[in-house]
Formats: structure tokens, sequence, C-alpha cells
């Protein structure tokens, strides 16, 4: 093989090399979710607000975000909750239950063009012994917004407009130490390569 041959299978070698770190695209589903609060820590509900039906005393939060998955939801931010702290201005009501919500309306970041998320905040709802948690929410922080298969699309009328809509992003991942050094190797071999063929010339 003649030395440009193997410097342009070399140059090849390199363009594929940096296509292949060209940037990736991610995809996410901006949402509400739903989540139960232990003495703890926030696990993900296993079922949606319209169905769950909270003991008098629990604690459930909702958060706005861009996630992939439910593995990958962003659990409502701030201090751990504490139900006497937030049901405190609201005194036990004989034949009702109290939940404590916690809403966060996350981020900018993940706020639709065009909105600007509320500041988070904590309710107490007083609701009949039955009342689901889609219920509770209801009490506290209407407008609610559902969409044709009941999922929930906006609490206090926020997001205005949308709802599970799946977002892209594109994430760029510089080039690694590796690729940068075998690019100056190529470079090197290449300026190798000329020198030598002006060389010659000039013999």
């Amino acid at each position: 093989m003649t030395r440009r041959a193997s410097l342009a299978l070399l140059l090849a070698t390199l363009l594929l090399t940096l296509t292949a770190n060209s940037p990736a695209q991610a995809a996410g589903y901006r949402y509400w979710s739903f989540w139960d609060r232990t003495s703890t820590h926030w696990t993900y509900a296993t079922q949606g607000p319209s169905t769950a039906r909270p003991a008098d005393g629990d604690i459930q939060g909702f958060r706005f975000a861009v996630s992939e998955d439910s593995a990958d939801a962003k659990q409502p931010r701030g201090p751990a909750p504490d139900f006497a702290t937030i049901c405190a201005n609201s005194p036990a009501v004989e034949g009702k239950k109290r939940v404590a919500l916690v809403i966060d309306f996350g981020t900018r970041s993940d706020a639709p063009s065009g909105e600007t998320p509320p500041t988070a905040r904590t309710a107490c709802a007083t609701v009949s012994p039955d009342a689901t948690t889609a219920e509770a929410l209801a009490s506290v922080a209407k407008p609610l917004r559902y969409d044709t298969n009941a999922l929930l699309c906006a609490i206090g009328g926020y997001p205005e407009q949308g709802c599970g809509e799946q977002i892209t992003a594109t994430h760029h991942d510089g080039p690694s130490v590796g690729l940068l050094a075998g690019a100056a190797a190529v470079a090197l071999l290449g300026a190798a390569a000329i020198w030598q063929t002006r060389r010659r010339k000039h013999a």
C-alpha cells in the first residue's frame, strides 16, 4: 500500500470516528408525576391519583418535569414534608380525613415554551373518608385538567397547554482524550507523508 493510500485510509477512519461522536438525541416526556411519602423518602405511586385512596394523615406529592420514564422521574423538591406542619391550620373534622399534598411545579427548563412555573406549595385537603387523591387535589388546587385517557395534565391551571407530550433533547458529547490523540496521530502521519513526497521531488 502506498503512503497516499495509507493516509487516505487513516483519514477515513478518523472521519468515521468523528461521525460516531455526533450529538445524540434523547427522548423524554413532560408530565406531572405522582408520589407517596413515607417517613423517610418519596416513592413513585403505583396507582394514578384518580384511583388511589389515601388514608388520613398520608402525604402525597406531585412534580412537573421532563422525564424519560418512571425510573427517571424527578421527585418533589424541598425539605422533607411533615404532615403536622402542612395541616397545622386545618384541624381534624369528624367524619373526614386530612391528606397533606406537596405540589412542585418544576423548573423553567421543564416549563413549556412561554410559560413560567408557579412557586411550589403545600396544601392540606380535608375530604370524605373514601375520597381519591384526585378529589383531594381538586379541593385545594383547582383548576385541574385531564386528557381523554384520564391523564393528569394540569394542576392549578399549570401548564396551560400540553399533556404528556414527547420532548427531544440534543446532548453534545465532546470528543474523548483517545479520539483527540488519534486525530493528532493522523495529522502527524499526514504531515510526514507530505514531507516525504516533497523530499523525493526535490531529491
